[in-house]
Parts: C-alpha cells; sequence; structure tokens
C-alpha cells in the first residue's frame, strides 16, 4: 500500500502514484544551456521619424536606421559601413511622399526658396509615387529613393561633392543587394550582374565629382574631412585604375600631421595593395 493510497476516496485518485520527488536532471550542454542569441531583425533597427517637407510645407514619416542600437561589423574598403541585421543604405534618402522631394537626411532641410521652386516645377508636378507597405524599406524601394534624391539633386542644382555623395551611398545600395542576392539558394545572376554593372557605374560618378569637388569646395565636405576624403578617393582611384593619383594621395596620408593613426595604417596597406596592382599591371 503506497503512501498515498486512499487518495481515491477523495476524487484524487490519479494522484495516488505521483513521485514526491522530482529526478534530478542531467546536466545540459554546454550548447543548450547558452541558448541561441534571437537573430537580429531589419525592422527592429528602424524607427518613423517624422519631417516636415521644405518644399510642399506636408508632414509625413520616414524609416530611419537606429544607428545606435545597429552593430557595426566593419568596413568596405570604400569606407563602406556594414552591420549586423541591416543595411545602412536603404535608410539614408529621406523622401516626401506627397510632392517627390528627396535628398539624403543630412543635406534634406537645406534648401532654398529658388530651389524649392524648380522641385516642384519639374518634378512634383508629374511625380506619381507608389505608397509604402510592410514593415521595412525593399531593395527596389531603396532604390527609387535613390532616383528621386540623384535627380533632384540635378534639378535643384545642388553642390557637385552632393551629387557625388548621393552616387557613392546609391553604389553601397546596389552592392549590398547584389550580396543579398547571392545568398539565396537560386541566385539571379543576371540581376546580379547589373547591380554590380550599376555600381561600377556609380562610383565612377562619385569618383569624378568628389575630385572636381575637392579642387572647388570647402571642407569638410559630405560630413568629411580633407584625410577622409583624400583617402576615399585614392580607394576610387585604385578601382579605376588611376594608380599614380592613388598613390600620390595615400603618401600624403601617410606623411600628414593631422591624419590619425588608424586612418594612416589604412592608407599604408591600401599603397601596399596599389602597388602590387602597378606591378602587375606592368608584367
Amino acid at each position: 500500500m503506497g503512501i498515498l493510497s486512499g487518495l481515491k476516496s477523495l476524487g484524487l485518485g490519479s494522484l495516488e502514484n505521483v513521485s514526491l520527488f522530482e529526478e534530478p536532471k542531467k546536466k545540459e550542454t554546454e550548447k543548450s544551456e547558452q541558448a541561441a542569441a534571437p537573430k537580429v531583425e531589419e525592422k527592429d533597427l528602424i524607427y518613423d521619424r517624422s519631417f516636415v517637407c521644405p518644399v510642399c510645407d506636408c508632414s509625413f514619416t520616414t524609416k530611419i536606421m537606429k544607428s545606435n542600437k545597429a552593430k557595426l561589423l566593419g568596413t568596405d574598403a570604400d569606407l563602406r559601413a556594414r552591420y549586423e541585421g541591416i543595411d545602412a543604405a536603404k535608410y539614408e534618402v529621406v523622401m516626401c511622399p506627397v510632392c517627390g522631394y528627396a535628398a539624403l537626411m543630412r543635406y534634406f532641410t537645406g534648401i532654398t526658396s529658388s530651389q524649392a521652386k524648380l522641385i516642384k516645377e519639374k518634378i512634383s508636378q508629374s511625380v506619381r509615387i507608389k505608397p509604402h507597405e510592410g514593415e521595412i524599406y525593399s531593395y527596389e524601394e531603396a532604390m527609387q529613393r535613390y532616383k528621386l534624391a540623384l535627380v533632384g539633386a540635378v534639378v535643384k542644382h545642388a553642390k557637385t561633392s552632393e551629387r557625388a555623395y548621393i552616387c557613392l551611398k546609391y553604389a553601397w545600395l546596389t552592392r549590398g543587394y547584389a550580396e543579398s542576392l547571392q545568398e539565396e539558394e537560386q541566385p539571379d545572376e543576371k540581376l546580379i550582374r547589373e547591380l554590380q554593372g550599376q555600381e561600377n557605374e556609380l562610383l565612377e560618378h562619385a569618383y569624378k565629382g568628389l575630385t572636381e569637388a575637392r579642387q572647388s569646395e570647402m571642407f569638410p565636405m559630405c560630413g568629411m574631412n580633407e584625410v577622409t576624403v583624400d583617402y576615399l578617393l585614392a580607394v576610387l582611384a585604385a578601382r579605376f585604375q588611376d594608380f599614380e593619383v592613388a598613390v600620390k594621395l595615400l603618401s600624403s596620408i601617410i606623411t600628414s600631421r593631422s591624419a590619425n593613426p588608424r586612418i594612416k595604417d589604412k592608407a599604408r596597406d591600401m599603397k601596399d595593395h596599389v602597388m602590387q596592382e602597378m606591378k602587375k599591371k606592368q608584367e
């Protein structure tokens, strides 16, 4: 007779054979003890920020990346930042969904009345914008936003540096898009090649524009000091095989008193790479 027999008379017969003490749990493996970290989702790294359009005075919201929450993984040679779970380039452009005025965030409010008039005449009267749906911006949406920002910069006669900077950021976007496609089980090779071609064309425009701007505009330029711009130009020069220009710019950074040790190290590494490429070309 069990010590709990008789519970049936109390209506608790199912508990007559219950174990008084739980069996000791077996030690879990180290892998199971350390629960897998939850995957970072893009929707959790953005928020809706309110803006008032300086062209049509309409209020709207646009999605912006939470820069203090996104984890930086590293940077590409041309200073494109890579984050965990999000492509920052997708959220760089602010676009009014009413009149179609778009610009990189740092330039969005800095527009004169004469520039606003040009936007209204040449863009707002004809533009047709599809309303955004979903929690994040798709790459296709982001590309449309960059196109509006670029054509808007041309229409409003923006500084050469602004137009070049849009091209640079747009190139980073197309690179990110191609990378995302390459991770799929069945990559769209044709689209990837098209995106890589667009990236190259955009970087070429960025190189040309920043080279012109450096000769005619004051620093800081696009939020960058002279050393940073020179390093970026050197990387782009190397990409398009302007090796002499690249070496000259990198050498000036390495010997600069104002350049910090980190960028000097990057310049040395890049100079070594350029010298190797020059040697290959001569062989």
